[in-house]
């Protein structure tokens, strides 16, 4: 089995756009929600969202590309071209040993509402020659391996919310298992669209607050839903003796994976969080009995009613009760909002940097404790830590559960 290591990360978040000031932004607790920009919204119950600022997409590609992409696609690229750069990997890796995870829980959500609308409009004529290709899931994915000529495996999971942890998670067994040298995986949205909106209103899982302190409220007993967010990240995974021989910087050590589905309902966790806590255990089976004041998770954190719950009680199941309340937890989505099928790229992003740089991003505006949700969730303020091991999970509509488990070399 191969040793699998990170050696390159990237990101487009509502903190920022790239990895420096997303982890700026985390260490002092920004708050990347506010209201929505990208459309009128004044007729909508919600109001608010976490949206990328200031994204210009020519800084990455030109005209013509921007023109026949969607944005969740441009997000990608951006994050993947920046992940890519930190690595150094371009030029230095065979094109057939390099791979691209890369998910998307919606795809191009804002070209097929405005395709809809066009052929509504004036008839089939109107619907661009690029929709399909501007749309599709896995077009990411497709649009970043034709950047970077890489041949590998190139593979989209879709499981919602997880798709992100998934694809990491999927990228480090095909290296540990030799398939791929090197992987850019990571995930990418783009969903802030009155469609969405309305989708995920009408389904009562998003926050109605107008208030962008008293939205997105992880672990909170306020919280009543989470608050849409967007945007993209990506890590280079690389096989460890490869990135030695190149002599490149190490961020930290892929150390396990879980993936399980609860199997249960297609939006409600399931209340008994068996597969929920055997995601985590299965993540942390090669590093089990570490001191648990040495580790940290990213939590999957939305906001909601049953998931903070539920999360708690898996936590709890995995470690033990005692141990579980030693570990240091938070949530950066009462930061960035729910970035959906990006969420567990940029938290993953975020759990790497807490590990090399012994700092806890806090979960903000974090003031009632949720009597059941009752571990430590470094609230309101980052912290200083001596973590060895770093964890973070996801949640997603089905029922699909991952974690990724990184580790101090």
């Amino acid at each position: 089995m191969k040793r699998v290591v990170v050696t390159g990360l990237g990101a487009v978040t509502p903190l920022g756009n790239d990895v420096k000031t997303f982890w700026d932004g985390l260490v002092n607790g920004k708050n990347g929600i506010d209201f929505i920009t990208h459309f009128d919204a004044s007729g909508y119950k919600y109001k608010l969202a976490a949206e990328v600022k200031n994204f210009d997409p020519l800084k990455f590609m030109d005209k013509n590309t921007a023109r026949k992409t969607d944005l969740f696609v441009q997000y990608a690229l951006s994050a993947a071209i920046e992940a890519v750069e930190d690595s150094g990997l371009e030029g230095n890796i065979e094109s057939e040993e390099l791979g691209v995870y890369f998910s998307s829980g919606i795809g191009g959500f804002l070209t097929l509402s405005q395709e809809h609308e066009a052929m509504l409009g004036g008839g089939p004529r109107k619907v661009s020659p690029h929709f399909i290709s501007k749309m599709i899931s896995n077009i990411a994915a497709g649009n970043i391996a034709i950047k970077f000529n890489a041949t590998g495996p190139c593979i989209c999971p879709v499981t919602a919310c997880a798709g992100g942890s998934t694809s990491i998670g999927e990228a480090y067994r095909a290296i540990k298992h030799g398939y791929a040298r090197a992987i850019i995986c990571g995930g990418s949205e783009a969903a802030i669209t009155p469609l969405a909106l309305a989708g995920f209103g009408n389904a009562t899982a998003l926050s109605d607050s107008s208030d962008r302190n008293a939205a997105s409220l992880p672990f909170d007993r306020r919280r009543g839903g989470f608050v849409i967010g967007e945007g993209a990240a990506a890590l280079i995974l690389e096989e460890y003796e490869h990135a030695i021989s190149r002599g490149v910087k190490i961020y930290a050590e892929v150390c396990g994976y879980g993936s399980t589905c609860d199997a249960y309902h297609v939006t409600a966790p399931n209340p008994d969080v068996g597969a929920s806590s055997k995601m985590i255990s299965d993540a942390i089976k090669d590093v089990n009995g570490m001191d648990p004041s040495k580790i940290y998770i990213n939590a999957h954190g939305t906001g909601t009613k049953l998931n903070d719950k539920t999360e708690t009680m898996a936590i709890k199941l995995a470690f033990g009760e005692e141990r579980a309340r030693k570990i240091r937890i938070s949530s950066t989505k009462s930061m960035t909002g729910h970035m959906l099928g990006a969420a567990g790229a940029a938290e993953a992003v975020a759990a790497v940097l807490a590990l090399k740089n012994g700092i806890i991003p806090p979960t903000i505006n974090l003031l009632e404790p949720d009597e059941e949700c009752d571990l430590n969730y470094t609230p309101n303020k980052a912290v200083e830590a001596d973590i060895e091991l770093a964890l973070s999970s996801s949640l997603g509509f089905g029922g699909h559960n991952a974690c990724i488990a990184f580790k101090k070399l």
